[in-house]
């Protein structure tokens, strides 16, 4: 075999691999999510079977009568589920479907948003119309008949486009953007729930009385209970009905009955309100009534919604729209800037005279703009978010249009304590592993096991601040799957080791010295090193593609820790080994580790046959 081109210089490696330190430990300590103390700067994210967390079970509705979603949908609605949780930033959160109608979600650490990603129903863009007082309670008398719709103190959403020439209006508002989603509880064993609206609604009106109930069939506006308080009573039995209750209700009645509060209205199930071609009724802020319009543009005109900086550097929701999405936001913002037909009544305009057009996300409204111009392109809501306020919002407004709508129906919690012990377990697997390879390195190879040892060390370093940086970055979390992928790593790291250093013994045997033989053993092992971490990582990476959940975190670990070690190979192993060639320790069986390769060198040479007849002679 040819001898290697080039003279060998292993101090250029080496400082590239120590550069490649100093870089990956500065992002450790110093990069954008490093905070606190130096001990919490070195923590990794943490997956949910290592520090705990939550697991939610989802139950899939069409509509009220119970139906089960098709598996089309039921996929679809996992997807946007899964998309919505990752762009809370949640990292290495499993969502995955069960059975015909339900979808589990796990999320690891504390998860505020576990509650709210089956929310994520059907989201609707409706013009609002009335408010009124949500309160539920009986008002003192009061000279005005009729209850303010918007308390002092709100704030007041704004929609100004940027002017005609611009092509991308801005429609400003100021709004509440945490919309907190609270699971409905389902019926229990003994409440029997008919199948039709119409049952449920004689149902109803059976328990609140006839006399209740022809009173509020009577009601042609919201009702002032202060000027006479024998409808108060009359109405009292409709504060006691429950939200799945309310919801069979005609939306006239559930806006117009002052006894319903929006407590009630907001523990409506989910797809109480998804009709689009009916008016219905949702509250803002928990205590304001809103009658809305139906509802001209449905989530599925949205084609983005994102989180950006303005130019005055405040945090704004850029909203797009599909072409005939465009369409119908430039037709509904045209009908609540000119009011058309006066469908707006006082209570619903805005400080400023205008409409407002409701953001509506399964029984909720999430932002309601007062719009101030026809908006013909791409819009921009606004009103004094932060980062986080303004995530949340692009996230409703990009993953809300589901195709089915969700009730919460278990959920589970993994505790801390048991998470910590599965992570001692998992590092103890590790360390046992790595202890074994390295003990064998040194039974086996002696000095060469000492280049082994620093090997894997390095590595472990490399592997480790990638995992603290990759969580920062990409939300790589760990989990047990990401240990165990470490783990097998291991054994990958130690055949690259034994295909080097036989390779190395073969050419001694083959009567090179060990100075000229260990370039020529890198040369004819590297090809079949490479190979084989390629396979590695190309398994990896396919496991990783058409994998899910947790299998994922084993296929990254398994290739990143692989990737790490190919390079700690060529920046420290060889360069190393070339340094040891050097060295009069090298020489000797007993320290090197080359075993019987070098004794049959040390021997003297066999005198000739001709040497051996003159000594005779």
């Amino acid at each position: 075999m040819a001898p290697p081109q080039g003279q060998m210089r292993p101090g250029r490696q080496l400082a590239v691999l120590g550069a490649i330190f100093v870089v990956l430990y500065l992002l450790v300590f110093f990069s954008g999510g490093a905070s606190g103390g130096w001990k919490d700067r070195l923590e990794p994210r943490l997956g949910l079977d290592l520090v705990g967390g939550t697991r939610l079970t989802l139950e899939a509705t069409n509509t009220l009568d119970g139906r089960a979603p098709t598996a089309e949908n039921l996929e679809r609605a996992r997807q946007i589920i899964e998309s919505r949780v990752n762009a809370y930033g949640v990292a290495e959160a499993e969502v995955v479907t069960e059975g015909d109608r339900n979808i589990v979600v796990s999320l690891p650490g504390e998860n505020r948003e576990l509650n709210e990603v089956g929310s994520a129903a059907e989201l609707r863009f409706r013009k609002v119309l009335k408010i009124a007082d949500g309160s539920g309670s009986i008002p003192s008398p009061a000279p005005s008949g009729t209850p303010s719709a918007t308390p002092s103190g709100s704030p007041s959403p704004e929609a100004t486009p940027s002017g005609s020439a611009s092509p991308t209006p801005d429609a400003e508002a100021t709004s509440s953007p945490s919309a907190t989603a609270s699971p409905t509880p389902s019926p229990t064993a003994s409440e029997e729930v008919p199948q039709s609206i119409e049952e449920q609604r004689r149902a109803v009106e059976q328990k609140v009385g006839a006399e209740a109930w022809a009173s509020a069939s009577g009601l042609q506006a919201p009702a002032d209970l202060s000027a006479d308080p024998s409808l108060a009573e009359k109405l009292k039995p409709f504060a006691e009905l429950s939200g799945r209750e309310v919801a069979v209700l005609p939306a006239q009645m559930q806006f117009n009955v002052p006894t319903i509060s929006c407590v009630q209205l907001d523990e409506r199930p989910p797809a109480s309100i998804s009709d689009p071609e009916q008016q219905v009724v949702a509250c803002e802020g928990g205590y304001a009534k809103n009658l809305l319009d139906v509802a001209k543009v449905l989530g599925t005109d949205v084609s983005d919604a994102n989180a950006v900086r303005d130019q005055t550097s405040q945090w704004v929701v850029s909203l797009n729209f599909t072409s005939s999405g465009q369409d119908k936001w430039t037709a509904l913002t045209r009908e609540a800037f000119n009011n058309e037909g006066q469908a707006c009544d006082a209570s619903a305009l805005g400080d400023e005279g205008k409409c407002r057009v409701a953001v509506v996300l399964d029984n909720k409204i999430i932002s309601s703009p007062q719009i101030q111009g026809v908006l013909t392109g791409n819009s921009q809501i606004t009103g004094n978010f932060s980062n986080a306020e303004a995530s949340e919002l692009a996230g409703y407004l990009s993953y809300g249009a589901l195709p089915v709508t969700f009730e919460a129906q278990e959920q589970q919690n993994v505790t801390a304590t048991l998470g910590a012990s599965h992570l001692r377990a998992g590092l103890l697997a590790a360390g046992i592993g790595m202890l074994l390879v390295i003990i064998y390195s040194f039974f086996y190879y002696r000095l060469l096991g000492s280049v082994i040892f620093l090997s894997l060390v390095l590595s472990a370093l490399l592997l480790f601040g990638a995992l603290v940086v990759l969580g920062r970055q990409i939300g790589f979390t760990l989990t047990l799957a990401g240990i165990a992928g470490i783990i097998v790593s291991l054994g990958v790291a130690a055949d690259s080791f034994v295909i080097y250093f036989e390779r190395l013994k073969d050419e001694i045997r083959e009567g090179r010295s060990p100075r000229s033989a260990v370039p020529r053993a890198w040369v004819r092992a590297r090809r079949t090193i490479i190979s084989a971490n390629a396979i590695t990582i190309m398994s990896a990476v396919v496991l990783y593609i058409v994998s899910v959940g947790t299998v994922k975190g084993f296929a990254f670990a398994l290739g990143l820790a692989t990737v790490l070690d190919l390079l700690v190979v060529f920046l420290f192993r060889h360069p190393i080994m070339t340094m040891f060639a050097r060295t009069k320790a090298f020489l000797s069986p007993r320290v090197s580790g080359l075993g019987r390769a070098l004794p049959a060198r040390s021997e003297p040479a066999a005198p000739s046959s001709r040497n051996q007849r003159v000594k005779e002679a």
